[in-house]
């Protein structure tokens, strides 16, 4: 058995726990919004059209903040589509997804949501088929109290008061040349620039996310966020970031290293952004918006060749091995707290989502929800720096890679230490120890574990609960907690300190 050991204490912390951490993302993709949040005529279904099933979930999963309307899609949206009577809303076609989106569900119908479900809303605005001009006037009219065309415009849609959302993002994933609008870094900064400027002119205290690059793997990486920030470092807060990972073939040791990519990736935009923020002698200091994260099987991803309303795409079956590398992912970017701001799971239900519903039928968690509603639930307090001790493994994809990764949270007010540890070893189980002295007297430890013999088990309607998180062993020994991780698993720990 291979020897781990995390070392914590109280007073070597990264940051507060940011609720935005916990973060999702609806997009008009597949059946996210039709037939997966909104539904009207589902036994479940509210008077707002909204599956009562999947709020019900949708709280449980922790969820704090919900980025909308996309995604890709948002590069060819009018919003304008989105508004006023349903029956007079025009029908368009989606290039991005290619579907039929017949606006049944917009801006307002979002925002009412965000209040059932209990989330912050984080808006997108169209900066590849559209600009400055259709960006304010989406702010004015989602965000001025009255008494202006647009403003009352949206009080005659029967919103009466402004919606107040004040997280923005300019754009998405410009740098793609699948993107509607692709742009040049040159030519997307200025743009982002003069929107952000326009945006502010209308409200001063908006919070704003420029496009960072797809992924670390882009050819323009890092060159593309110098650029951008060099035109918008002083009118933006955070620079976004976006990655997926998959299995590919059987490379198991890979896969669940999958956060050692965020990782460096984290690393090097937060290296890029502080160098330009270094060469311009500014004191401000840029964030992370992670806003888009997951694993996802985009090598399987079939486009419709039909032009249809919500077809099923990428409605994965996640996997035990699936659900290991999303907590391993949370984990990474809980311990980058002090940089990484906000981050968004991409998506929420259906498309890539950790809940899934059936038209007219059920809902229910998919493997990877456990591991997010478990860290949205226990982290709190403060991010505590973890220093860890284990074993290497080599892995074709990342190199030599610790085989244990961990984080914890401490909570003084409300006397817990959480912390949370995910095995990367496919074939080898690891005894982990975590010296509790400086914590004071330990009490009771509580163990959770997702590991399952068969890391290609998953839930379905038929067995929802096929995979779900069981107790595991553990002990405090001598003021040291102890317990055998099983290989390929993801472990949280509570212990009253």
């Amino acid at each position: 058995m291979l020897q781990s050991s995390v070392v914590l204490h109280p007073e070597v912390r990264v940051a507060p726990v940011n609720p935005r951490t916990f973060g999702s993302f609806v997009e008009h993709m597949g059946r996210c919004v039709y037939t997966g949040i909104y539904e009207p005529g589902h036994p479940r279904a509210d008077a707002h059209g909204f599956r009562q099933d999947v709020l019900e979930l949708v709280r449980e999963l922790g969820v704090t903040m919900v980025r909308y309307p996309g995604g890709n899609f948002v590069s060819g949206y009018r919003w304008e589509d989105g508004v006023g009577p349903v029956e007079e809303r025009p029908t368009r076609l989606d290039l991005a997804w290619r579907s039929v989106e017949s606006n049944e569900f917009g801006l307002n119908e979002f925002m009412a949501w965000t209040r059932a479900a209990g989330v912050e809303p984080m808006m997108a605005v169209n900066l590849g088929t559209r600009g400055i001009a259709e960006a304010i006037e989406l702010l004015e009219y989602a965000n001025h109290p009255s008494g202006t065309h647009l403003s009352d415009l949206r009080v005659s849609h029967g919103a009466e008061q402004p919606h107040g959302i004040r997280l923005w993002c300019l754009g998405n994933e410009m740098d793609g040349p699948w993107q509607l609008g692709h742009k040049t870094a040159e030519e997307y900064g200025r743009l982002a620039a003069e929107t952000a400027r326009a945006m502010r002119q209308l409200d001063p205290g908006l919070e704003l996310v420029a496009c960072g690059s797809s992924a670390r793997d882009m050819p323009t990486f890092g060159t593309w966020e110098a650029t951008v920030l060099e035109h918008t470092y002083e009118l933006v807060d955070f620079i976004s970031a976006h990655a997926y990972y998959e299995l590919r073939g059987d490379d198991y040791a890979s896969f669940l290293a999958s956060a050692a990519n965020m990782d460096a990736f984290i690393t090097d935009v937060v290296a890029t952004a502080d160098h330009v923020g270094a060469a311009r002698g500014s004191a401000k200091r840029i964030n992370i918006s992670f806003d888009e994260w997951n694993v996802w099987y985009q090598g399987e991803v079939t486009v419709p060749q039909d032009w249809a309303v919500a077809p099923r795409l990428s409605e994965e079956a996640y996997t035990v091995a699936d659900a290991v590398v999303v907590g391993s992912l949370l984990i990474t970017l809980l311990r980058h707290s002090d940089r990484v701001t906000a981050a968004c799971q991409a998506q929420l239900v259906n498309t890539i989502a950790p809940v899934r519903a059936e038209p007219g039928g059920p809902a229910w968690r998919q493997a990877t929800f456990h591991p997010f509603a478990q860290m949205a639930r226990h982290a709190r307090g403060q991010v505590l720096r973890a220093h860890v001790t284990s074993p290497t493994m080599t892995t074709a994809q990342h190199g030599q890679v610790p085989t244990l990764d961990a984080v914890a949270t401490h909570d003084a007010d409300g006397g817990r230490l959480a912390v949370f540890v995910v095995n990367r070893d496919p074939g080898e189980t690891h005894e982990l120890r975590v010296p509790l002295g400086d914590f004071g007297q330990a009490g009771a430890v509580d163990g959770r574990a997702l590991h399952d013999a068969d890391l290609t088990a998953a839930n379905t309607m038929e067995d929802p609960d096929r995979v779900t998180l069981r107790p595991h062993a553990a002990s405090v020994e001598d003021g040291v907690l102890v317990s055998q991780l099983p290989p390929a698993s993801w472990t949280m720990f509570l212990v009253d300190v």
